[in-house]
């Protein structure tokens, strides 16, 4: 497939220009967050690249499921002008963000064969984007958060590697948690190693400062504590997410 000539590498940055505004589509910024958007079914809707043939041979290297899926997409555009920072592996893409309403179907359906992860106000956008990608590796049914940090922000998506397309991501209000046991993570809590964490469990962490809001404690059914050595003061919170979904059990097999 020959690379465009120069009026269509202009048509493709116009098109660019104009859909990266608009608040409906997200950026994927990478190989990666592309691969993994396009493998859970994200509605991909321009990709642009430096060198298009050097991302068809990630594809052939790295993805081989998606490679037609991205050779059919990928268009040359300079990254340079088009973006703040250009990803290593010289890709970027917009994607349409999923619909709250379907979400909240798949948050809602009973009954749940994997917790629901919940960050009450969580500060640091790089340490919930890694909690999205933990989530979507332990099948977790979802991630939401409570405060106002955007969970679809662009650090976010970034941190997450486009892993946001393989659970459900939303942010919410108390009133509208989910039906399910709450299990708030808590130093005074019950040792997570004598519980059994349940499917439906909606598993709540704090704020990576102040730890779970009062009224969120209030809400607890369980509060539960990790494992610490004294004179420890806290684990970061993918840590703490991660200690605790490996705790439940993990995707079944």
């Amino acid at each position: 497939m020959s690379e465009q000539r120069c009026g269509d590498v202009e048509e493709t940055e116009r098109q660019w220009r104009e859909a990266v505004g608009r608040e409906e589509l997200v950026l994927l910024d990478g190989f990666h967050a592309l691969k993994h958007a396009l493998r859970f079914g994200a509605d991909v809707r321009i990709v642009v690249a430096d060198e298009p043939q050097a991302v068809r041979g990630l594809a052939r290297e790295l993805a081989s499921d998606v490679e037609a899926d991205v050779a059919r997409l990928v268009r040359q555009a300079p990254l340079k002008a088009l973006l703040a920072r250009v990803h290593p592996t010289g890709v970027a893409a917009l994607a349409v963000r999923p619909g709250r309403a379907e979400g909240r179907a798949q948050l809602d359906a009973r009954p749940r064969t994997a917790p629901i992860v919940l960050l009450d106000n969580p500060r640091n956008l790089g340490n919930v984007g890694a909690v999205v990608r933990l989530a979507a590796g332990f099948g977790a049914t979802g991630v939401l958060t409570r405060g106002d940090l955007d969970p679809w922000h662009p650090n976010v998506v970034r941190a997450g590697a486009g892993l946001h397309y393989a659970t459900t991501v939303d942010r919410v209000e108390l009133d509208e948690l989910p039906a399910g046991p709450l299990y708030a993570l808590d130093p005074e809590g019950e040792d997570i190693r004598a519980l059994t964490l349940p499917d439906e469990a909606l598993l709540a962490f704090g704020s990576e400062r102040h730890g779970i809001s009062p009224e969120l404690r209030a809400r607890a059914d369980h509060l539960v504590s990790l494992p610490m050595r004294p004179q420890v003061s806290s684990y970061n919170l993918a840590t703490s997410v991660a200690m605790t979904l490996f705790h439940w059990g993990g995707p079944k097999a």
